[in-house]
């Protein structure tokens, strides 16, 4: 019995797909060079195949790497019995029935040989050029010998790593996977569980990035039936009983046949059938399964307009499900995928949901980057810029998977992590301000956004607008959304180095300057805050990166002292007040008008023996008197620091935060603390508390501010003390 007969998803193969013969094969194989069209019998398979997609194919260099592979693979047998040749011809034809190009082939065909015979790249390269030999070494495993426990994880970063040079790579993996999960039925079964999580975990969602549906369909089911085999066989029950489970596909889709008929628009429909694993999830979520559930109408047409107007003919004949429709033509799928999607109810409620694509997209939405031959061809003879290979077909996530895994040096980390990554199944657009895009997972936070934007520059962040509003920095992004990422201008440092800047999680606008005592903005760092709302990997390693260098910034800072104010015999000093009052009693500056000299200020005794200190305009002196309470005689020192608390005034604009901030930190101020408000009527307030090296600037300072673009007041705070 062959492997595949015993593979627990083996009957979940598609109708239509070519079978193999191995015994054929294996005997084909080891008879030798028996010919047809100068070909090996043994590969006949692939030549048909290839010739349906690549009618000008020159075929006779996978006859040359065939003949290399079978003389490799002499005396070699699978688990199952079959000839190991049988294993690199069933990977070729999986590529051949999906339209990849002759240089993919050649290199399926040899892409065992460097890790399991004699044959060395050099051979390889000799023979087929650098291409192939590329495509061969991306795919081969590293020695268990040499890297113990971590020689998978490892494989798979050297992979990845090639894959982002050429997407064939990955190609040839997913389709030599699919060949092993066919006939993993003679493993045991604990090995068939690992196996099988692997691919789960890791090989499902590179072959859904990458777009090849035709691939990735049929792993699931394979895996589906090895990971949950009561599951799998509930759904093969309800699979067979379909036929008594309400209206079916047909009667529909002769009514769709008829309608785009008489609106003269030339189309194929046909009946889609769900996969078992998407049976199995349809189930879950609607419970009780109509004949309508099991599959999908596809319709295909010549022209983009044509979708539309198959479109419009449905939504106008039947009743649409406005929730469902959904257009990845106008907005394609980050893989590549382009269709439109909707839903329509027949006469008798069924509804059903619909797929319009071109013929060219539908082959794309099935084989994905396969499709598109080699794309590193240099258009009209052009040469990449800088010696790199163009290519279309490389989206944001695997540039960001490549970007990432150079800091993810320990081997369970970048395992982790990658599983981690390749679970997030959607992707989402952002824009920055100053121009550009960002491609994000779903989910993902300000934090992300800064950290993909600037790398480790983004440890400075200290604020962030969205569409133009304020945010904090765990706001999570959706499609479509302008960020505007906020930096500190001076050094990272760590928190032992500089005072905090308000709230340690960075929140919207409250990390604005340097602590007090600093004359030079610096930023703080992140903190370990940031691990919570940070989604994508690049963000969490260079975030637990900085923490491990800086372990200070884990530590609750102490509150500074204040500065010693002068005091003499029976008074009181405080922050360069000196006040008459009893030994034991607390004295401080009032936050509703934060008095400075040289201003007028008098102070009053309040609840609890404290006396706050007030300047004598602010209102608050006049509800003291009327209440009845005596005045304490108050005088300035001779300390010229001093603490004040401005409100700016603004209109909304990019850069306005940083603009302010670098007047203030100019005219020699330290911020102590910062607040933003949200913005009203597009105007913004801003709320500073100061450290002035010397009171005399004060004024100064206050010009400073208002001569920022955009700033049309800026005023000493003057509110109501709260109650």
């Amino acid at each position: 019995m062959s492997a595949e007969a015993t593979s627990p998803g083996a009957r979940s193969r598609r109708r239509g797909r070519t079978s193999i013969d191995l015994r054929r094969l294996g005997r084909a194989a080891l008879l030798g060079p028996a010919s047809r069209d100068r070909l090996p019998d043994a590969i006949g398979h692939v030549a048909d195949a290839h010739r349906a997609h690549h009618p000008d194919a020159d075929l006779l260099v996978l006859g040359k790497a065939y003949v290399l592979a079978e003389m490799s693979h002499r005396g070699q047998f699978r688990k199952s019995g079959e000839p190991y040749i049988t294993h690199p011809l069933a990977v070729t034809l999986i590529l051949a029935e999906l339209g990849a190009e002759t240089t993919t082939l050649t290199a399926s065909l040899l892409h065992d040989t460097v890790e399991d015979t004699d044959v060395t790249l050099d051979q390889v390269r000799a023979e087929f050029g650098d291409e192939v030999c590329y495509l061969v070494d991306g795919v081969t495993k590293l020695e268990k010998v040499d890297y113990g426990a971590a020689a998978e994880p490892e494989t798979f970063r050297k992979m990845l790593v090639a894959t982002g040079n050429d997407v064939r790579v990955m190609s040839i993996k997913l389709a030599d996977r699919l060949h092993n999960m066919r006939t993993l039925g003679v493993m045991r079964p604990e090995k068939q569980a690992r196996i099988a999580k692997v691919t789960h975990d890791v090989l499902i969602p590179l072959a859904e990035r990458l777009g090849v549906q035709a691939l990735k369909t049929e792993l699931e089911d394979l895996v589906f039936a090895i990971l949950q085999p009561e599951e799998y066989e509930r759904t093969r029950a309800v699979i067979a009983d379909r036929a008594t489970t309400g209206p079916s596909l047909d009667t529909i889709a002769v009514d769709v046949r008829r309608t785009l008929r008489e609106a003269d628009i030339s189309a194929e429909v046909v009946i889609r059938p769900r996969h078992f694993v998407s049976v199995h999830r349809a189930r879950l979520k609607r419970g009780e399964m109509r004949g309508t559930d099991f599959g999908r109408l596809l319709v295909l047409v010549g022209e983009d307009a044509d979708c539309y107007a198959v479109l419009g003919e449905l939504h106008t004949c039947f009743t649409p499900v406005i929730s469902e429709f959904k257009d990845f033509i106008a907005a394609p799928k980050y893989n590549l995928y382009q269709s439109l999607h909707t839903a329509v109810a027949g006469l008798d409620g069924a509804v059903v949901e619909v797929l319009i694509r071109t013929h060219q997209m539908h082959r794309v939405a099935e084989a994905g980057v396969v499709a598109l031959g080699n794309p590193y061809t240099p258009v009209d003879g052009a040469e990449p810029a800088d010696g790199e290979r163009a290519d279309p077909t490389r989206p944001g996530w695997l540039s960001r998977l490549l970007a990432w895994q150079e800091s993810a040096t320990d081997p369970d980390t970048f395992w982790t992590t990658l599983r981690a990554d390749l679970a997030q199944d959607r992707e989402i657009s952002v824009f920055p301000a100053d121009g550009g895009m960002l491609g994000l997972p779903a989910g993902a936070t300000c934090v992300d956004a800064a950290y993909a934007q600037y790398g480790d520059g983004a440890h400075g962040c200290i604020g962030a607008r969205v569409n133009g509003r304020l945010a904090t920095l765990s706001t999570v992004l959706v499609d479509g959304d302008t960020v505007q990422l906020l930096l500190a201008q001076g050094p990272v440092q760590a928190p032992g180095e500089v005072g905090g800047l308000g709230d340690s999680g960075g929140r919207g606008g409250e990390r604005t300057g340097p602590a007090r005592g600093q004359t030079q903005e610096a930023a703080p760092g992140p903190s370990p805050e940031w691990l919570d709302h940070a989604r994508t990997p690049a963000a969490r390693i260079a975030i637990a990166g900085w923490l491990a260098a800086n372990p200070e910034s884990l530590k609750v800072p102490e509150s500074e002292p204040r500065a010693p104010g002068a005091v003499t015999a029976g008074r009181r000093g405080v922050a360069n007040v000196v006040v008459d009052v009893p030994e034991d009693a607390t004295v401080r500056l009032a936050g509703c008008c934060t008095p400075v000299p040289p201003d007028d200020v008098t102070g009053f005794p309040v609840r609890g023996g404290a006396v706050t200190v007030h300047r004598a305009e602010c209102s608050a002196v006049g509800r003291m008197a009327a209440l009845g309470r005596s005045p304490v005689a108050v005088s300035w020192g001779d300390e010229p620091e001093c603490r004040v608390t401005l409100y700016a005034e603004s209109f909304g604009r990019p850069r306005l935060l940083a603009d302010l901030t670098e007047a203030i930190a100019t005219a020699g101020a330290a911020i102590v603390s910062a607040n933003v408000e949200p913005p009203s009527e597009q105007r913004v307030r801003h709320t500073y508390t100061l450290q002035l090296p010397d009171a005399a600037g004060l004024a100064g300072l206050m010009r400073a501010m208002r001569d920022v673009p955009g700033v049309f007041d800026v005023r000493r705070a003057q509110h109501e003390p709260a109650s």
